[in-house]
């Protein structure tokens, strides 16, 4: 029986020195790999070492753990995902920012408990930028985020007053904290019980925060960062503090603070700059003890009860800087021109006017809540809304309102100028809500245009001092009720949701390329005129004619051949449609959008001074602007 002989006694050294060297280039691959793929927190705290995320998923992902049912969320189109294999897995508070967490479990909930460590693991600089709320501002706050990184800036804190939104930010890769708040997790409305609640919460955050050695940006969620504002704060090293106010009139033209002397109005809360100093510390605890006494009392009326006790004098030098609260307090106020509150951006637009770079915009000076503020954000594009959001089922319809200059141009601005001007733009929206409803179609407002701008108080059409340009465009909610273009009408009685978008809807870069090329363009013609048929077929231009005045079924013949088209822009909406040909949607229509338009405010020296708009002005002959005679007379036109 043949046998197996042994290998020579060279050869089998030779394969132990082969077999070596084979396992040290494997070794010596495995470490290269590792050290590509781990991310070490020593990198940089919060960022991926050049300051910009590892991986991350998309910002409107869903907000719970990973599956393993499930394929993973969908990355996002700024940040990418890498391998898992890594050497030293980072915690919640020392990965990238919209870096989620690989493990599927939700940490115990003392995890979130803010401490130093939390702050010194997320803190560049030794400044640490928080802001804070609860789920119904979850939007909102990734907004915020999303400006905040786009900036390179990730020395970012969240506070979360509810678990819901602790969760939904822990899973989007947003470093959270808990505040213990226990706060429910629905909008609570301005100057609600609860409302004050949360601005007690933000002045006990301060209080916890300030110990800790750091300085502090804190932020109202409602707000979006245009620049890195870091660098400008470091400009004025003496400040204890460094806040934004209600400014509506200019006192500086440059990126000067306000002259401080000059400012009337009060400070906002909304955005302001702590040192870690003593004499903040006083402030704060100052605060805190006002606010904790009286549940009642809102947050920045205490705030600037307590800075005004002393005013002056100015610091030496040229900073801006003064003394304020216990005369020990060095305090500058943002200028309004750059550190924009809702007037000074969107009404005045003072930035432009002043040839000045805005650092941050705060939704304030509206007229229609949260609501209102998103759709601020969202004319400025200054919003980032779900991918869906930019593309509907139905498709879109806009239209040019072709307003005659002699309307926007001519003759003084007056209360009646103002309104002529507003009612000829209703009544082409009226149209357009119809044809809108009527095609299943989500309607792109067109640009408003006032001369006339809402306050909450009488005025003499615009504020006196400020640089408002008349005629203006307006936000939406100027004249629009928007809360109840989207919440308030019950179907049963108002008939089918109207869906709307911003004016700039169309010109947001968010919006798909396959929406924005997939158009067709509707000349409205006179029935009677030569070539003005009705045509299925479309123009090699992209465009069709249609009639003025057409019937509903007019509109389903020729546009239901068209319901893959994503836009149809109509060249105008002036007697573009006779009306629902049943009585009853008819009906349920004028009830639903007799309730979009709100009111404009106020004559002087009248109570009760404001004007409701009218959808249907048009057919009231005689219709004027004026206020109400008596209180009794005081109800919307619809009431």
């Amino acid at each position: 029986m043949a046998t197996c002989n042994p290998l020579p006694e060279g050869k089998t050294v030779f394969l132990a020195i082969y077999a070596a060297v084979v396992a040290g280039i494997i070794f010596s691959t495995l470490v290269i790999l590792s050290s590509v793929y781990t991310y070490s927190p020593a990198a940089g705290a919060g960022d991926g070492g050049d300051g910009k995320p590892l991986h991350g998923t998309s910002l409107f992902s869903s907000s719970s753990p990973p599956s393993t049912s499930s394929p993973p969320p969908s990355p996002s189109p700024i940040v990418t995902r890498t391998p898992k294999l890594q050497r030293e897995p980072s915690d919640m508070f020392t990965r990238a920012i919209w870096d989620v967490p690989v493990d599927r479990k939700m940490p115990h909930l003392k995890s979130f408990l803010l401490t130093k460590e939390m702050v010194k693991h997320r803190a560049k600089d030794n400044i640490i930028i928080v802001t804070f709320g609860n789920h119904a501002f979850l939007d909102f706050i990734l907004n915020w985020v999303k400006h905040l990184t786009e900036l390179n800036i990730f020395n970012i804190l969240v506070g979360a007053m509810d678990t819901k939104l602790l969760e939904a930010l822990y899973w989007k890769g947003i470093p959270v904290f808990d505040m213990g708040s226990k706060m429910v997790p629905v909008d609570v409305g301005w100057g609600s019980a609860k409302f004050h609640k949360m601005g007690r919460e933000k002045v006990l955050l301060i209080n916890a925060l300030l110990p800790f050695g750091y300085e502090l940006l804190m932020c109202d969620t409602d707000m979006v960062w245009l620049k890195n504002p870091l660098p400008y704060f470091a400009r004025f090293p003496e400040a204890d503090m460094l806040t934004s106010s209600d400014q509506i009139r200019p006192t500086t033209t440059d990126d000067s603070l306000e002259v401080w002397q000059n400012v009337t109005t009060a400070y906002n809360i909304g955005i302001f700059h702590w040192r870690p100093t003593d004499a903040a510390k006083r402030l704060a605890k100052e605060w805190k003890d006002i606010l904790l006494s009286d549940d009642q009392k809102w947050d920045q009326a205490g705030f600037n009860d307590l800075v005004h006790q002393v005013l002056g004098p100015s610091l030496e030098g040229e900073s801006g800087l003064f003394y304020a609260y216990d005369g020990t307090l060095k305090l500058g106020l943002l200028p309004a021109s750059i550190f924009c509150s809702g007037h000074t951006y969107f009404i005045q637009a003072m930035p432009q006017q002043l040839k000045l770079e805005p650092y941050a915009v705060h939704t304030t000076f509206q007229f229609a809540g949260s609501d209102g503020k998103r759709h601020r954000l969202r004319e400025a594009m200054l919003f980032y809304d779900q991918p869906a959001y930019y593309d509907t089922p139905g498709g879109f319809l806009s239209f040019k309102p072709g307003i005659p200059a002699s309307l926007l141009l001519d003759g003084p601005h007056t209360l009646q100028s103002h309104f002529s001007l507003v009612n000829y733009q209703l009544r082409q929206i009226r149209t357009a809500l119809a044809v809108a409803s009527l095609l299943n179609r989500t309607l792109v407002m067109p640009r408003l245009w006032c001369r006339f701008e809402r306050m909450w108080f009488g005025h003499r059409g615009i504020l006196e001092g400020t640089l408002t340009k008349q005629p203006f465009v307006c936000p939406m909610d100027h004249l629009f009720e928007i809360h109840t273009m989207l919440h308030s009408l019950s179907e049963e009685e108002f008939g089918p949701q109207i869906h709307f978008r911003e004016y700039s809807f169309l010109q947001n870069p968010s919006v798909p390329k396959q929406v924005k090329e997939s158009s067709l363009n509707v000349q409205l013609c006179d029935a009677h005129s030569k070539g003005c048929n009705i045509s299925n077929e479309t123009t090699s231009g992209g465009f069709i004619q249609f009639p003025r005045n057409s019937t509903e079924q007019m509109y389903m013949q020729v546009f239901s051949q068209h319901k893959n088209i994503k836009v149809l822009h109509f060249s105008s909406m002036a007697n573009a449609f006779q009306g629902f040909s049943d009585e009853a949607r008819e009906a349920k229509f004028r009830n639903r959008v007799k309730r979009y338009v709100g009111m404009w405010c106020c004559v002087e020296n009248r109570d009760p001074g404001h004007i409701y708009y009218d959808m249907y002005w048009d057919e009231k002959p005689g219709w004027k602007p004026e206020p109400p005679r008596t209180t009794q007379d005081d109800h919307p036109p619809w009431d």
